[in-house]
């Protein structure tokens, strides 16, 4: 049987019998078909398609001569592609690429490079849909390695060294398992198989017949007549290594393989992953971080330039490294220059979450930027409200934030992520933001969202994100409320309204295309646009991302100051670059390559006590900062004056180098390409490389703006948005907490209704929002997207109408109902009355809608109540917490990663089994006396609001009704069973006793 896993990656060899055959043809025989169920062969499977006779099955080796030296790999690979067209011709269905016979006398062929070789060969040919190119091989090992080989061609592989190295690994270790040879490759075989799910799903693509021979890469340092001929399409903007440059590395590795007899038959750790002495460089090797500790604790500008010596003289790691600026004939006296304190103020601390690291690394950075008027990133694993109180008079008693003694210190982080709005997004965490980030890549993890481990999620941080303790939180690769540039552009107004004083940025990372991609943006209001390199960021990234995903951040920010330059948008954003940053020296490469603010996470954490003992994932940092447990964070040595150090250090010899440069402030460098020089580079591969795609200048003549003109780019409205007037008109009621009630005509031009009022309310009632019903307003008409956004306590918004995507969005506390004009003639619950992705985000509040809703309901809510008459796919998707409640059919995929709160499901139609997702969650018949009363309390408060028909019904036949209703709820862990019990418990008494309250009538204060 296909187990789920394997389903989604089965994999197909078709071909078509001679050469006049089509596909198109009616004949039975005119295309035969193997099917497997992994891309991955095993043993068993690769002998038997060599054996089998559906399909001729031919096998190339891929090898050259070693005595033809580094010209012998390009006659090889001609050989090589010509040989496999003539097997094509000769009706072979299944071409094996293989480099099973290496021997003294010949190396192999690069197995991608032979792979993408004969692919475009075929291709050209006209032949390439007549056969399949499996893969017999010795090189792939990582799921990266198998990713590159199925994207350039490659429809099978078998790696049997991998398999062998398993095994062999298996027989050296002494593993408390009862695992044997054929159980410990079946481990990895299917490890490798999530690993490439995981690739494919950061490109949004779904099947693996769409992701083979789809090219998703870049390239880094490959000449562009390799790429040309063998890697056809794909982009290579720095040029780079030659063929010669391949041979050469194999003929080394051949050599030490055969001929060189110092290693005793041992292979050499490379340090690859982890320091090696002897092996491959490491930007932030022991040398380096320990000489940054020694300058900030011991606060010497002195040792900070031998750290500074350290990082700047390095081999070369970086593309700015092959770089140098020029220098003025006479520098500027120090004094000439702008000071420190207006230097720091460009700096910020990138987005590492409270849950990723330790509460006292995450706060020590927040104080050290604070104190210097920079800025520290929240992460988007929210933040406790008490850090939002600069003194301890003012902070609530149920904070869990430690207080630090220092007068006038503050824990609040001034940019605040939102990663599409999950996470503990309330209206108070936005409103005590300087600057709001939307993450749309992040560091070493471009398009993978981030991930904390199950053991990592105690009590404080599940209370923080509104999440379950010792339940894995992920953030989805694909961003559910963002599928092109205009949701984007709606979620940069969503969050300008809720927070009128607050910068809008996004973050993106630095692949081929940002340009245009940060155009978009910039044309979509943001404020702010980051440029993510792949260096850097958290070691509890999976190893193939840290190694294989992203680009240099030079190259990023080159582009995109080169694009919105030439289209006349760089005046209207801000750029900020970050990625391995670590001395003054990089800050002024991103300051001449375009931008105004400079981003350090590792370097700054290394700063505030991070040793790179490189166990984030594990939960048992020795120096507490990437740990939970208690233990561990006593023994944090960080301090704030540290980072403050650090950073202060930094602007120091930003200072010293604008005075080299003869130049008072940064501003008159920003975008100077024409500063830039590339160094003299005797390196066999570096010096192939082409940086004209960096140095270009994109206007000369200087007549464009090169940096940013304006503080904010906001959206101009042709008249004062409804949003906007109904703030106006309940501002006294936020003030006195009077009950008040309007009325408004609506249309779907009107955006974010509500979003500022609900920001108000929590700029001045926080946490607590205002009384239960304060504010009413009803609306007649068509709502635009994201009606009742972030919709705080105390205010009911009822909606006569329709409402298009993202109802509820983030909804706090608040009450939406949404319900058909009197004058419709429809059956309320055939059809759908609001849109897509309703109460994504939401935390808390109910929402009641007398119809269907689209796609994505409630996904990643966290407390809110729902009832809705029916709902498209992926419903209650990410649901960490809250009660839904579907009158009606659902579509595909229900309940899917679902790790809290419940959902009761009316399925007449018997679906429901077909459709939930059975991976996280279960489906049982409705039949204690807790569910009953809380399913029934939750459909008459939606007749009463609503005057369903469809609730009426049901509560007119209800024992009938009861029992169509099937309630969905996660798993049960096996560990804790009892306390999961327990924990549902109470969630279906504080709901029910919520409906209660909703219901009582409104008292004025």
């Amino acid at each position: 049987a296909i187990d789920p896993l394997r389903e989604r990656l089965v994999m197909s060899l078709e071909t078509v019998i001679g050469p006049r055959a089509s596909i198109l043809d009616e004949e039975p025989d005119a295309a035969k078909v193997i099917k497997f169920s992994s891309p991955i062969l095993d043993s068993r499977q690769f002998a038997w398609l060599k054996d089998q006779d559906h399909l001729k099955v031919c096998s190339l080796q891929t090898r050259f001569d070693v005595a033809a030296g580094e010209d012998g790999l390009e006659p090889a690979l001609d050989a090589l592609c010509d040989e496999a067209v003539a097997k094509v011709d000769d009706g072979c269905g299944v071409l094996v690429l293989s480099d099973r016979d290496i021997d003294k006398t010949h190396a192999p062929i690069p197995m991608l490079l032979a792979t993408a070789a004969v692919h475009h060969r075929l291709l050209r040919e006209g032949k390439r849909t007549r056969t399949a190119l499996v893969i017999e091989s010795g090189e792939p090992r990582e799921d990266h390695h198998f990713a590159c080989l199925i994207g350039y061609g490659a429809a099978l592989v078998y790696p049997y060294l991998a398999y062998q190295s398993a095994v062999d690994v298996l027989a050296s270790t002494r593993l408390e398992h009862n695992l044997n040879p054929a159980s410990a490759q079946h481990n990895y075989r299917r490890a490798v198989e999530k690993g490439i799910l995981k690739i494919m799903s950061k490109m949004g693509i779904s099947t693996m017949s769409s992701y083979r021979g789809a090219q998703i890469f870049e390239a880094v340092g490959i000449s562009q007549a390799v790429i040309n001929r063998y890697f056809t399409g794909t982009p290579s903007r720095i040029g780079g290594a030659l063929l010669t440059t391949f041979a050469r590395d194999v003929l080394t590795f051949h050599k030490e393989a055969f001929e060189d007899d110092s290693s005793n038959g041992r292979l050499v750790d490379r340090g690859i992953y982890r320091f090696r002495k002897s092996g491959e460089y490491h930007a932030l090797n022991p040398q380096v971080f320990k000489s940054l500790h020694k300058a900030v604790r011991t606060q010497s500008f002195e040792a900070f330039e031998t750290y500074s010596k350290a990082v700047d003289e390095r081999p070369r790691a970086n593309l700015r490294d092959l770089l140098t600026y020029k220098k003025a004939p006479s520098p500027l006296p120090l004094d000439e220059v702008e000071p420190i304190e207006t230097i720091v103020t460009r700096f910020t601390t990138q987005a590492m979450s409270h849950g990723s690291v330790s509460r006292e690394t995450h706060e020590t950075i927040a104080i050290a930027m604070n104190r210097l008027g920079a800025k520290s990133n929240s992460g988007e694993g929210g933040e406790d409200v008490g850090r939002f109180y600069k003194y301890e008079r003012d902070m609530p008693e149920l904070s869990h934030a430690p207080w630090h003694p220092k007068q006038g210190d503050w824990a609040n982080s001034a940019i605040k992520q939102v990663a599409s709005g999950r996470f503990g997004v309330t209206p108070h965490y936005l409103v005590n933001a300087r600057e709001l980030e939307i993450k749309m890549a992040q560091g070493s993890k471009p398009g993978e969202g981030g991930q904390i481990p199950g053991h990592k999620v105690n009590d404080e941080i599940a209370h923080i994100r509104r999440s379950v303790p010792g339940v894995t939180l992920i953030s989805p690769p694909p961003h559910h409320d963002i599928y092109s540039i205009e949701d984007l552009a709606q979620l940069i107004y969503d969050l300008k309204r809720v927070n009128r004083f607050a910068r809008v940025g996004v973050k993106l990372v630095a692949t081929a295309g940002v340009g245009t991609i940060a155009a978009g943006v910039a044309k979509g209001y943001a404020d702010n646009i980051q440029i993510s390199g792949h260096d850097g960021g958290t070691g509890a990234s999976p190893l193939s991302s840290m190694k294989h995903a992203g680009a240099p951040w030079e190259l990023g920010l080159a582009e995109t100051q080169q694009v919105l330059v030439e289209n006349e948008l760089r005046g209207r954003v801000t750029l900020r670059v970050d990625g391995g940053m670590k001395t003054g020296r990089d800050v002024m490469m991103g300051a001449l390559l375009g931008a105004e603010e400079f981003g350090f996470g590792t370097t700054a954490l290394v700063a505030a006590g991070c040793a790179m003992i490189r166990q984030c994932h594990l939960n048992t940092c020795p120096v507490g900062v990437a740990t939970q447990r208690e233990d561990l964070r006593a023994k944090f040595p960080g301090e704030p004056d540290h980072v403050v150090n650090f950073v202060t250090y930094v602007a120091q010899q930003v200072r010293m180098i604008l005075a080299e440069m003869g130049f008072r402030s940064l501003d008159d460098v920003i975008g100077r390409v024409d500063l830039l020089i590339p160094k003299d580079v005797t390196l066999p591969k570096a010096s192939q490389l082409d940086l004209t795609a960096i140095l270009r200048d994109p206007d000369p003549t200087g007549a464009k703006p090169r940096r940013s003109q304006q503080r904010h780019n906001n959206r101009p409205e042709d008249n004062v948005p409804l949003d906007e007037r109904i703030w106006q008109d309940c501002a006294e009621a936020i003030r006195t907490c009077e009950p008040i009630q309007r009325h408004y005509e609506i249309s779907n031009r009107e955006r974010s209704v509500g979003a500022r009022l609900s920001g108000e309310i929590a700029r001045v009632h926080h946490d607590e929002g205002l009384p239960a019903g304060t504010i009413e307003l009803t609306f007649k008409g068509v709502s635009g997207q994201s009606f009742g956004l972030f919709n705080n306590r105390g205010v009911r918004l009822i909606l006569e109408g329709e409402a298009q995507d993202y109802v509820g969005k983030g909804m706090y506390g608040g009450e939406i109902v949404v319900r058909p004009r009197a004058e419709t003639k429809l059956i309320p619950h055939e059809h759908s009355i609001i849109g897509n992705t309703v109460l994504y985000g939401a935390t808390g509040g109910s929402l009641y809608a007398a119809g269907q809703a689209g796609e994505r309901l409630c996904v990643r809510n966290s407390g809110a109540r729902v009832v809705v008459e029916g709902c498209g796919d992926h419903g209650c998707e990410y649901m960490t917490g809250g009660v839904a409640v579907i009158l009606g059919a659902t579509g595909r995929n229900f309940g899917a990663g679902m790790s809290g709160g419940l959902a009761y499901v009316l399925d007449e139609n018997a679906t429901l089994p077909s459709r939930y997702n059975g991976g996280m969650v279960g489906i049982e018949r409705v039949t204690t006396a807790i569910d009953e009363q809380l399913l029934k309390a939750m459909i008459e408060r939606h007749y009463d609001l609503t005057q369903s028909p469809r609730a009426k019904a049901l509560l007119a036949n209800w024992q009938a009704s009861l029992g169509q209703f099937w309630k969905v709820a996660p798993h049960p862990t096996v560990e804790d069973a009892s306390a999961q019990e327990q924990d549902v418990s109470k969630l279906e008494m504080a709901a029910l006793e919520a409906i209660r309250a909703e219901a009582t009538p409104v008292v004025s204060l």
